[in-house]
């Protein structure tokens, strides 16, 4: 997995009044997850808030980053766990994240990659694609920037289910019945199958 950087200040003052100033500033307020638990075994958080402008590059992308966050000059190493978008403007209005070790693997999403011209396709269907991401279980220095998916052989009507997959070093943590991807027959496909199918059949009839 890439790294990326971004630095953070404690919130002292939480709640919405706290985080409207703080996103008033050009802040948006985070939360940090790690190993701590309360009394009732609940996970404590860290709260602080880091600059939108480092943010972005963690938030608009399809990459997945390890993230290397500073806070008042403390490291951690951390994954994005959630964000919680404005339901108009879709700004950022909270972002939570993870905090990773060594030793203690993760479960994350990663990226589907399909390589290679499938079978069916050239035979006149469309690939379709029904997930773009698969969880895998995994310590965090092991994780891959995205799954390849290699497609050649699918044919026209026939389907790739994350249970015929394996990936060295990861544990797939996504249902094995999940459909991937498939090849769709399309209306041109229907079309030349059918008159194969005549065709065929015209010449059997003549050679009768």
């Amino acid at each position: 997995m890439k790294e990326i950087s971004i630095s953070g200040k404690k919130r002292e003052a939480l709640g919405k009044k706290a985080s409207k100033a703080l996103r008033k500033e050009g802040f948006v307020p985070c939360n940090l997850y790690g190993e701590a638990k309360d009394e009732n075994g609940k996970p404590v958080a860290l709260a602080f808030a880091s600059p939108f402008s480092e943010l972005r590059k963690v938030i608009y992308t399809p990459h997945i980053y390890v993230i290397k966050v500073t806070i008042d000059g403390e490291d951690h190493t951390a994954i994005l766990k959630d964000i919680q978008f404005h339901p108009v403007t879709d700004a950022p209005l909270h972002v939570d994240f993870y905090e990773v070790n060594d030793q203690k693997p993760i479960t994350i999403g990663i990226p589907v990659k399909l390589n290679g011209l499938a079978q069916g396709v050239r035979d006149g269907g469309r690939m379709n694609l029904s997930i773009r991401k698969i969880n895998v279980t995994a310590p965090y220095q092991t994780i891959p920037e995205h799954l390849d998916i290699d497609v050649t052989a699918l044919r026209l009507g026939k389907s790739i289910k994350v249970g015929q997959l394996s990936f060295e070093g990861l544990e797939i943590a996504t249902s094995k019945d999940v459909v991937v991807c498939s090849v769709k027959m399309t209306r041109n496909a229907k079309a030349s199958a059918a008159a194969d199918d005549a065709a065929a059949d015209a010449a059997a009839a003549t050679a009768e």
